[in-house]
């Protein structure tokens, strides 16, 4: 049965490169020949743009408020293989109104679960707070890509990200794991930049083998280069292989698709080989279970 890859991409901190990653990442999967959608939870609605949607008749907004409408209604078709739920300014509101809501935390899933097999990714742009918007993409997701810049204060954010994702694997979601990071706008020759790689690699390396939603996390490769076309290609309502596919940055980020397309296979081959293994040698306690 095939699996939908369902990844969050959040940073607490705004500006660090998060919509235009899961813009960029999501052509790139695309362009691979996977069908992607990607919702916009975003309320400052960046991603629609980015995509030349200015706006929709139905957003993330009547998803998540509106118990009739459907991610059938909501979604537009963005690009070959990319639909897209936009958002709307309205959304900011949507926490107060969630919280009235008996099933405040699911909603989103609810949703996701009734399309989720027409895809095999969806990407979620995320608020950069965590609010109920933020709950929902979590509890939605089975994965988190933290993107960030290779700064000091951005690490110590990032640290206290995991500690929230912990909580919530805890309470909301057991299936949640932090795959991966992605240092954007990254100045690899910079001292400060190579400490932060540094600091992350030791940070990762000392969670393996512990039961922690991000014991399998790592520094996804390549680094997004700082790159001007990156910044220019939204205002064009264009992803970085539309604007200038040429570029570093539609070559960091074509990289970047291949190795989280990667990193999963690889993830699920080890899975296959250890069930393979203990069918081998322990028989009896395999058909008990």
């Amino acid at each position: 049965m095939k699996t939908t890859r369902i990844i969050s991409l959040l940073n607490q901190k705004g500006g660090v490169g998060k919509t235009t990653t899961t813009v960029n990442l999501a052509a790139a999967i695309a362009h691979a020949g996977h069908r992607v959608l990607v919702v916009d939870l975003d309320p400052q609605t960046h991603l629609g743009l980015h995509f030349g949607i200015d706006e929709a008749a139905v957003s993330v907004y009547d998803l998540l408020i509106e118990d009739e409408t459907t991610v059938e209604q909501a979604r537009l078709n963005a690009r070959p293989n990319i639909d897209l739920i936009t958002s709307e300014v309205d959304l900011a509101a949507a926490e107060s109104e969630l919280a009235s809501k008996t099933n405040r935390h699911d909603l989103l899933k609810q949703k996701l679960d009734a399309i989720k097999s027409e895809y095999d990714y969806i990407l979620i742009d995320c608020p950069p707070s965590l609010g109920l918007l933020t709950i929902n993409a979590l509890a939605a997701s089975n994965e988190l890509i933290v993107p960030m810049q290779a700064h000091f204060l951005a690490l110590q954010g990032v640290s206290r990200l995991f500690e929230t994702v912990r909580l919530l694997v805890d309470g909301i979601n057991p299936n949640l794991s932090v795959s991966g990071v992605v240092l954007c706008m990254f100045e690899g020759q910079t001292n400060l930049a190579k400490e932060v790689v540094t600091d992350l690699t030791e940070f990762f390396e000392s969670s393996r083998g512990l039961s922690l939603p991000w014991s399998n996390c790592t520094i996804l490769d390549p680094p997004i280069r700082r790159n001007v076309k990156l910044a220019e290609a939204p205002s064009f309502g264009q992803t970085i292989f539309d604007y200038e596919p040429e570029c570093a940055g539609a070559q960091d980020y074509a990289k970047l698709a291949q190795s989280v397309m990667e990193a999963h296979q690889h993830q699920t081959s080890q899975v296959i080989e250890v069930k393979s293994t203990e069918e081998l040698s322990d028989p009896i306690s395999h058909d008990a279970q």
